[in-house]
């Protein structure tokens, strides 16, 4: 069983940036089918934990090995913004990360990941420094 992790804001909708988002909902895949779906709360980032304010210069240096770590279970990570610093950190644990390219549900993002069906990732946000 193969797992995919859906980034979202209310556990109904995709979140719009990875780092603040509040859950995942994590999907259970089989043979390019998905077989269970369970909900996973984001206590690892600091946007998360209320940590970071509106109009505060803050930087993450830190890493995110936390929110890694939580995910390392997961194939995939899809939503529709990330820094490219927890882009290439993903990466480098063996966790893709896809920036979706349109507006869908997390079902349909699944099943258009499970397809093979999903561009590149391409550039992802570099306005964290």
């Amino acid at each position: 069983m193969k797992k995919v992790a859906v980034a979202s804001e209310d556990g109904v909708n995709i979140s719009h940036h990875f780092g603040r988002s509040r859950c995942f909902l994590i999907f259970e895949t089989e043979d390019k089918q998905i077989v269970g779906q369970s909900l996973r709360d984001n206590t690892f980032t600091a946007h998360a934990r209320g940590e970071c304010q509106p109009g505060e210069e803050h930087h993450h240096h830190h890493g995110h090995e936390a929110i890694v770590q939580a995910l390392a279970d997961c194939e995939a990570v899809l939503c529709y913004g990330m820094g490219w610093r927890a882009a290439e950190e993903l990466k480098q644990n063996d966790i893709q990360a896809f920036v979706l390219p349109s507006e869908m549900s997390p079902e349909e993002a699944v099943k258009t990941y499970l397809a093979g069906n999903l561009p590149p990732a391409g550039e992802f946000c570099r306005c964290h420094g």
